[in-house]
């Protein structure tokens, strides 16, 4: 590694599955102690990504390092440096809360003594200790995610890799996942985040990186991303198609959005006087305008004009091979 503040590189990686190109060349850097959400539509090669870096998987060409290992020929170092949590859990459903922990302590050489200790600290860590001799498959979705973490913290390693570990969890449980990955990053811990999720990605990342076409094609801060796709937006609500239509013919010069069947139009806000002025032209106009909201740029705009598409996930659809 040239630079010891970073974790987690990758310079010119590729990886083809037959003629599938699913990385051309990813190049990527994650500082230590902080958040990097990976964002992509499905089969955007997120997954196969993270499983080069966690030595799953062996890159065509290009290299890949994790804690300063090269993860092709130094591959037990990075594995000793590495959590993972992947898209579904990786707990023995017919063992304890606490048998999981302890077994993953024994195979992670802690010792009987060493790994009990430890399983204690994350069964508490967790908020599992209520549950902790209870055979896991009566488990919750949320206990299971958190348990199936706290699995990949055992030996407390510096680096974590998420691949959509909050999929499938109800929002109450999201949050509290969301509070455990940030007690982690103020612990000094680095995380490599794939979600699906666009707020979980804004409200979790201090840096976002967007993959299509086999590259990173857009990486920065969620807020450095929002401010290049745009300004605040005023969306103004009509009582009916034919209101619609009027304020359209009104705002003609402006950069509007609509949506008829909705009533509703969309129109970039630069500062309240452009609003003041937007509302005088309804009032003079006749047109009465039924609603109002200021809304900013979402990471959703971010990927609609990067990629050209929004993220969407369909019912049980998930990244598999890619």
């Amino acid at each position: 590694m040239t630079d010891g503040r970073v974790a987690i590189e990758a310079t010119g990686l590729c990886k083809s599955f037959g003629s599938v190109d699913v990385l051309t060349g990813v190049d990527l850097a994650v500082e230590r102690g902080t958040l990097l959400a990976l964002l992509g539509q499905n089969g955007a090669g997120k997954t196969t990504f993270v499983r080069i870096l966690t030595t799953l998987l062996r890159p065509d060409r290009g290299r890949g390092a994790v804690n300063g290992y090269d993860v092709v020929r130094q591959a037990n170092d990075v594995r000793a440096s590495i959590g993972l949590t992947g898209q579904n859990t990786a707990v023995d459903k017919l063992l304890t809360g606490r048998e999981n922990l302890v077994m993953m302590g024994r195979l992670c050489d802690l010792g009987p003594a060493g790994a009990r200790r430890r399983a204690e600290q994350l069964l508490e860590q967790f908020e599992l200790v209520d549950a902790a001799d209870r055979q896991v498959k009566t488990y919750s979705g949320g206990m299971r995610r958190r348990l199936d973490l706290s699995i990949s913290l055992i030996t407390a390693p510096p680096v974590l890799f998420l691949d959509e570990p909050t999929t499938g969890l109800d929002p109450r449980s999201r949050l509290t996942m969301w509070d455990t990955i940030r007690a982690l990053l103020g612990g000094g811990t680095t995380v490599l985040l794939t979600t699906q999720y666009l707020e979980e990605a804004d409200r979790l990342a201090d840096q976002v990186a967007v993959l299509d076409g086999g590259r990173i094609v857009a990486q920065g801060t969620p807020n450095e991303l929002k401010r290049k796709v745009g300004t605040d937006r005023a969306e103004l609500s009509f009582a009916d198609e034919a209101a619609f239509d009027r304020a359209g013919e009104l705002l003609r010069d402006e950069n509007v959005r609509g949506d008829r069947q909705q009533a509703t139009l969309s129109i970039p806000m630069h500062d309240v006087k452009q609003l003041k002025c937007v509302l005088d032209r309804m009032e003079s106009g006749g047109v009465e305008v039924t609603g109002l909201a200021v809304t900013k740029p979402t990471l959703d705009d971010v990927l609609l004009a990067v990629i050209g598409r929004p993220a969407t996930r369909s019912a049980g659809q998930e990244e598999r091979t890619a």
